[in-house]
């Protein structure tokens, strides 16, 4: 091992044995299921750290021999205090769990009224072990009562800020036979007033836990375990609920404080089970404890930024918010700004040459059938070449309409010009979305209709092509709007919504522009979009300026609201053209959050056929690079679309990284149906090569339409 290794294992060691002397002290075994669970994850997480795989049974084995010895001692100070605030509802036993805990009475308990009116600290020493307890009055469960239930949270928010706790112990009775979610609003209201990582560290204690089980549905008591898994599923899925995270799986430690509770030889209450309760559950508030040691030492976690009652916060996704930060964007333009870049340089010649061509007659299929190979090679390609020219001509006759309406109607939109000079347009229903197969009839009447509109405002359904359930065909609707604002302001809303039976999903990207002059314009947009089960609200900005006639320079900042956590990010992008064919595109930026920073880049080159858009051909190549949280990850992507004949035409993406991983896109489409009959061929070629070369583990995906 290297010096900084060493350096690391020595001081995982130092926890490991502390933990292993807790455990000899609560009386448990190593080898009990959530030792062995806490011992394997430092394991792990050391290994993570160093990026090396440590002897464990070495180790193990090394740090059980110095917990013995250092216990046998007796003289051996233990390094170790736990703070833990208890929460709960009124009357469900917090102040007795307290007592137990400590085995004498810390707090004074009362079955007819409530004791604890305020948050008191309680402090004790048990088996060695300094622990301070937050207790705290008791909460009330109803929707009417939430307001008193705010004010107590807000004033144990306040206290724990001078006494940070390790452990939040949410006190429940286990006794409580109702299945529905009375608690939710509570919960709720704990969430939001302590916020959601108040749940991290959480243990669900079970008071009432020698209670008699409840009759199941076949009228006999049902078992000991059934009982407990079915009150603890329900408390649980709750705090799930609340949180917003169903990830979440609190564990759960059973409390029995009534005096005449079964006993074992040594004076511990026993539950039904046999367990003695209390030893248990001091093991998982150490155990969380210590894992929360084990964190901030290896800064798998950042202890100290962003953190809400010493309870360390998940780190946000920086990379992917980070991706949508250095996304180059398009400032809105009004109408009769839209074509401000455009050069109808050279048209004048093409104009002549077309003019100029003979006349052309185009021949019949019969006709064209007669001809000879040369000849038919000669015929199509005079075909092409005075349709591209005809096209040029028709796209360069329409930016000059447009240039000229602008010179002669500044100031107003192009729609107003054109009511004199055009007719009406006539919304028409649009063809149905072509549908999977289904159970459904072939009777489409039932199925949504739309128009398409002859407004700036549009709205279409959202298909999804892979659903079997077709009682609308859709799952969604998307909305897209462009407008003006005080007529000077271009503005772009688009959004999307879908829900289907268990999820719901919202995107949403909005932008307004400002022009400065003829060569700058500042963007402000608002964004929503989903990150994982959570919404993610996005603050942006950029200002754009020309530098040069084909350089152009942008800088922005995003502000991201994730939840709890803020993420402020800054970029700056760099645009060359150099021609008409070749543009470059630079960007770098950086995104911090809770004290964590990833910083990235990317280089796009465009290379575009000299005759585009009226040729399709476009050949894009870009490079990234992303750093973040002490990784270094390299992606290379290269898209191209071009023609294959007359008939055909095809498009090609690959996308590697230094993962060695990637994706290898081919599509191609054709009007020969010889050659689309062709393409079915291959995955039968495909599927005789994997037979004959098993374990293969490329993954080829190839869709025919």
């Amino acid at each position: 091992m290297t010096e900084e290794q060493k350096k690391l294992h020595e001081k995982v060691e130092l926890i490991r044995v502390k933990f292993l002397r807790l455990v000899h002290r609560l009386g448990h075994s190593p080898e009990d299921t959530v030792v062995a669970q806490v011992l394997y994850r430092l394991s792990l997480a050391e290994g993570i750290r160093s990026g090396r795989q440590t002897g464990r049974a070495y180790s193990l084995e090394s740090a059980k021999m110095k917990a013995l010895l250092l216990e046998q001692d007796g003289n051996a100070d233990l390094d170790f205090a736990c703070n833990i605030l208890v929460l709960g509802k009124s009357g469900v036993g917090k102040s007795a769990t307290i007592n137990s805990i400590f085995g004498v009475e810390k707090s004074p308990t009362n079955a007819f009224k409530q004791e604890t009116t305020s948050v008191k600290e309680i402090v004790g020493t048990v088996e060695g072990v300094k622990i301070r307890v937050l207790d705290t009055p008791g909460l009330r469960a109803s929707g009417t009562d939430q307001a008193s239930s705010r004010r107590i949270l807000a004033s144990i928010k306040k206290y724990t800020k001078s006494c940070p706790p390790d452990i939040v112990l949410y006190v429940d009775r286990m006794d409580t036979l109702t299945r529905d979610q009375n608690d939710l609003p509570l919960l709720r209201t704990i969430t939001s007033t302590l916020g959601s990582s108040i749940w991290f560290n959480a243990i669900v204690a079970l008071t009432h836990a020698a209670s008699a089980p409840p009759d199941g549905p076949s009228g006999s008591p049902l078992s000991y375990e059934v009982f407990v898994a079915q009150r603890s599923h329900a408390v649980q899925q709750s705090i799930r609920l609340a949180a917003g995270d169903m990830r979440l799986m609190n564990p759960v430690a059973l409390v029995e404080n009534h005096p005449s509770c079964r006993r074992n030889k040594e004076g511990q209450k026993v539950l039904p089970n046999g367990l003695s309760w209390r030893p248990q559950m001091l093991l998982l508030c150490y155990s969380s404890k210590i894992l929360s040691e084990a964190n901030s030492l290896l800064k798998l976690q950042d202890p100290s930024p962003g953190k809400l009652f010493g309870l360390r916060l998940r780190p946000p996704p920086l990379p992917f918010l980070l991706s949508s930060l250095l996304q180059s964007r398009a400032h809105p333009k009004l109408q009769s700004d839209q074509h401000d870049d455009l050069s109808d340089a050279d048209q004048g010649e093409q104009e002549d040459e077309y003019d100029q061509l003979p006349p052309f007659k185009p021949l019949k299929k019969s006709q064209i059938a007669k001809l000879t190979k040369e000849q038919r090679r000669a015929y199509f390609d005079e075909y092409d070449y005075r349709v591209k020219l005809l096209q040029k001509k028709q796209w360069k006759e329409e930016l000059r309409r447009l240039k000229e309406m602008k010179n002669r109607q500044k100031g107003y939109m192009v729609e107003d010009f054109d009511q004199d000079n055009s007719p009406a347009t006539v919304p028409v229903p649009l063809p149905d979305m072509v549908l999977p197969p289904s159970f459904d009839c072939d009777t489409p009447t039932y199925r949504y209709r739309f128009l398409e509109p002859t407004s700036q405002f549009l709205a279409r359904p959202v298909l999804d092509t892979h659903g079997w359930d077709h009682d609308c065909g859709y799952d969604g609707v998307s909305l897209e709007e462009s407008l003006a604002v005080a007529g000077r302001f271009p503005a772009v809303l688009s959004a999307q919504v879908t829900k289907d039976k268990k999820e719901f999903s919202i995107h949403l990207d909005s932008s307004v522009s400002a022009k400065h002059g003829e060569n700058g314009s500042t963007l402000a947009g608002f964004d929503v979009q989903a990150v994982g089960k959570q919404l993610a609200y996005v603050l942006r900005g950029e200002t754009k300026f020309k530098m040069l006639k084909k350089n152009r320079a942008t800088g922005g900042f995003s502000v991201t609201f994730l939840g709890e956590t803020i993420a402020t990010g800054l970029k700056f992008e760099d645009q060359v053209s150099i021609g008409k064919q070749v543009n470059l595109v630079a960007s770098t930026g950086a995104v911090r959050a809770q004290g964590y920073t990833a910083h990235g880049a990317n280089l796009e080159v465009r290379l575009r056929d000299k005759d585009y858009p009226i040729s399709q051909a476009l050949a894009t190549l870009g490079l990234s690079l992303m750093s973040w949280h002490g990784d270094l990850a390299l992606g290379a992507n290269l898209q191209s679309q071009f023609s294959i004949g007359r008939n055909s035409k095809m498009a090609v993406r690959v996308g590697l990284n230094n993962k060695r991983t990637g994706q290898i896109t081919v599509r191609t489409s054709t009007s020969e149906q010889l050659q689309l009959a062709l393409v079915g061929i291959i995955p039968i070629a495909i599927s005789i090569f994997r037979s004959m070369k098993p374990g293969e583990s490329t993954v080829l995906v190839i869709p025919v339409e």
